[in-house]
Parts: structure tokens; C-alpha cells; sequence
């Protein structure tokens, strides 16, 4: 069985058991959570999609921790004109694994 949910305004398809990391999210490791933004069930050969939620449907979460992504450089550059910039972006995130798919 997958789902297909919506976290930090991006959308994840999941399944039973799978990490992910997301957007950092305020909660403390060791913790479970719930996501009820479910857009879309898929389970074998029959799908069923929200418009734009499906009511009843939750994803549940354990927290494993947070952490820090790779740093993403940014340069500007103007050539002739002795203009450089440099900036670098390390991405809160929030590491969670999916421990299973709930109807109501």
C-alpha cells in the first residue's frame, strides 16, 4: 500500500517502513506523528484520490532525529565589473520513518 502525502508543501509518495527526510518539523525524537494531508491511496489495482485530501486517511510517522543537508554553494558573478559573491546554505530537515497507512 502507498500514499501519496503532503509535507512542507512538497508531496511524497510513501510506503510501510520507508525514511524520509522532510522539512524540519517541530518535534522531539523518539516521538510519532501524524500527517493528514493524504492526497492519494494506492492499494494493488485500486487508487483512490482525494480532491484535494481523502478524509479518513493518516499517515503515521516516527521521529528518528534532525540534522543538516550538504551545503549548497550560490555564487554571483559579473564578468569586467570586480563583483563576487559567495554564499553557502545548509537545509534544516527532519529524518522520519513511516510506520504505516491509516483509514478511519
Amino acid at each position: 500500500m502507498h500514499a501519496v502525502m503532503v509535507s512542507g508543501g512538497q508531496q511524497f509518495r510513501v510506503k510501510e517502513g520507508q525514511l524520509l527526510k522532510l522539512e524540519k518539523l517541530e518535534a522531539e525524537p523518539g516521538s510519532s506523528i501524524e500527517f493528514d494531508n493524504v492526497l492519494m491511496i494506492l492499494d494493488g489495482e485500486q487508487v483512490q484520490i482525494g480532491a484535494p485530501n481523502l478524509k479518513g486517511f493518516k499517515v503515521k510517522a516516527d521521529v528518528i532525529g534532525h540534522g543538516r543537508g550538504d551545503k549548497i554553494h550560490i555564487i554571483k558573478f559579473r564578468r569586467r565589473k570586480h563583483h563576487k559573491k559567495q554564499m553557502g546554505h545548509r537545509q534544516w530537515y527532519t529524518e522520519v520513518r513511516i510506520t504505516g497507512i491509516i483509514a478511519a
